[in-house]
């Protein structure tokens, strides 16, 4: 009994052993595809805000649900599922909508049903393929980030850094759409096709987010840093930067937290940390400054 007590006291507290974080490889993978996951989350966020399609994201987490629990149904690589699922998805509600924007229609229409449709295959699975990775299921629900390996951390920081460079390159005229359709419509800007590429985008982000804070907390990682970034600032490009760089300054800070306590999940310290600086947001000390 006294030596365990005297262990106990003679242990570092968590924090102590934060400086070694980056010495292990686990925390290495995560920090590398949290960043760039982080950041096209962030980015594609702050659009899902401004054209008033967040609902799109709560769709989409359920989607990345069924897609990737019908592919571990049926033994394929969940990402499969994953990604043909989110796209294919995304692209309906945006062909059931105007202009390739997805209503709150279109979405009610499909939602219950993807998300029965989870269910089933969830059934399917757990019954005649869970023996063999009995965890495959909740990763999916709560995402896995410290268990990525090494080539899984490259493939998500690849397409993390894809999504970025494609909202980049087409931020303005996005912006145009989503501001103001109809002017755009008329000086040409090809609405409908951005549209259906941007949600075609939000199904790939959504997908790769399941890895970082799983299907169900996906709508948070997309919602909480672009509504803070939203309040603000009122200057349209300003406010996507600082979406995508609180994104991953919420990451960090969720992956560091979670490193530091063994007990933390990391999906939950990245969302409380989001959730957190959004609801800094409504302090009378950081008030919206106007558009310009």
């Amino acid at each position: 009994m006294t030596g365990a007590l005297a262990a106990v006291t003679a242990a570092a507290p968590p924090w102590a052993a934060w400086g070694g974080a980056f010495g292990h490889p686990f925390f290495q993978h995560a920090l590398l595809a949290g960043t760039a996951i982080a950041a096209a989350a962030g980015l594609t966020g702050y659009f899902l805000v401004l054209r008033a399609q967040v609902f799109v994201g709560d769709a989409l987490s359920h989607v990345a649900f069924t897609g990737a629990l019908a592919a571990l149904a049926f033994g394929a690589d969940l990402r499969i599922g994953l990604y043909a699922a989110a796209v294919a998805v995304a692209l309906l509600l945006g062909g059931m909508g105007t202009r390739g924007r997805a209503d709150d229609v279109a979405i009610g229409s499909v939602f219950s049903w993807i998300l029965g449709l989870g269910v089933f295959f969830l059934t399917l699975y757990t019954t005649s393929r869970s023996a063999g990775n009995g965890s495959a299921g909740v990763s999916v629900l709560f995402g896995s980030i410290f268990g990525l390996s090494s080539a899984q951390a490259l493939t998500a920081a690849l397409v993390g850094l894809g999504i970025c460079a494609t909202l980049a390159a087409v931020a303005r005229p996005l912006l145009f759409a989503s501001l103001d359709e109809a002017v755009a419509a008329a000086r040409g800007v090809p609405v409908r096709l951005l549209g259906f590429g941007f949600l075609a985008l939000a199904g790939v982000c959504a997908a790769e987010a399941t890895q970082a804070v799983g299907s169900l907390l996906i709508l948070g990682l997309l919602a909480a840093p672009a509504g803070a970034a939203h309040r603000l600032t009122g200057r349209p490009l300003p406010a996507l930067a600082l979406s995508g760089a609180l994104a991953v300054a919420e990451m960090w800070t969720g992956l560091a937290v979670s490193y530091a306590v063994p007990r933390m999940p990391p999906s939950f310290s990245i969302l409380a940390a989001a959730t957190a600086v959004y609801a800094a947001t409504y302090l009378p000390t950081l008030r919206r400054r106007p558009a310009v």
